[in-house]
């Protein structure tokens, strides 16, 4: 039997709760076209298919589901389990890159890893026992320094995409923007090392050059997020490095630097994985 508290898309429902004066007057040709972008039908007959796995099982899942394999390159560098360690890695993708990285680690610490992430993920019931919701910008933006201090004070390992937004096309190259602070600080106050990760994958020109568009047009809305299940269908019967670094000490972050240029100079050691490759 289906459960009742089974997460659903619903672009009718989310107009409707977020614009319920202009719902109504949204032409149904564009309410039709946010279905096909999300790909509400496919995701949600995928949900419904795996609304009993949970944690790792339901990122293999995933996996499975999007015909995705992964290649995992120095993996002899993960550190035991034994310690408290944060994995940073870039975001090139938005999809697969955060699906991977769970899945690879999770595996690997038997399930004791956890995401920092958007607390609209805390909806997909197969996820949510991995995620620390983090909601900087709503109602839960006081409770946000304390969730923090959660996952980091917690034994499980953690998985961060420090510039929060995935990759963007800048000058013809594809990277991250600046990378927050956060985990170099946290990492210190918990002594956790940083295990750098890079994730090789790209999204499409479509992408890249719609949100460069409304970068440049002045629109705050993050627009490209919504192509990002979209940009996820595309990706599909794909292979993917990720590629683990050795870990730093936590020591390593001291004062001749400010935390966010520690942020800056793991991000560069990030990206010279790909190029010692």
């Amino acid at each position: 039997m289906a459960d009742d508290s089974l997460f659903l898309i619903d672009i009718d429902k989310v107009l409707r709760e977020k614009a319920p004066k202009q719902a109504r007057y949204i032409p149904g040709f564009l309410v039709s076209y946010l279905k096909r972008v999300v790909h509400q039908d496919d995701l949600n007959d995928f949900l419904r298919r795996v609304q009993d796995k949970t944690g790792v099982d339901f990122l293999k899942a995933s996996l499975d589901y999007l015909d995705t394999r992964i290649v995992v390159k120095g993996e002899e560098n993960l550190p035991d389990a034994g310690g408290r360690y944060t994995f940073v890695s870039n975001h090139p993708l938005g999809g697969q890159d955060g699906l991977a990285l769970g899945y690879v680690l999770g595996t690997h610490y038997d399930g004791k890893v956890k995401y920092l992430v958007n607390d609209l993920l805390m909806n997909l019931h197969g996820l949510a026992p991995l995620c620390i919701p983090i909601n900087k910008t709503g109602r839960q933006s006081k409770d946000f320094p304390r969730m923090v201090e959660a996952g980091f004070s917690s034994d499980d390992q953690l998985i961060m995409f420090p510039a929060g937004l995935c990759s963007r096309r800048r000058n013809g190259v594809i990277r991250d923007l600046d990378w927050k602070k956060t985990f170099i600080t946290k990492s210190v106050e918990f002594e956790r090392d940083v295990v750098p990760v890079h994730f090789e994958g790209r999204n499409s020109n479509f992408f890249y050059n719609l949100a460069n568009l409304c970068k440049a047009l002045g629109i705050k809305f993050n627009i490209a997020m919504l192509y990002l299940a979209d940009e996820m269908f595309k990706n599909r019967h794909k292979t993917f490095t990720v590629t683990i670094g050795k870990p730093i000490p936590w020591q390593t972050f001291d004062k001749s630097r400010t935390p966010a240029e520690w942020a800056q100079y793991v991000k560069e050691i990030v990206y010279k994985l790909k190029i010692n490759d």
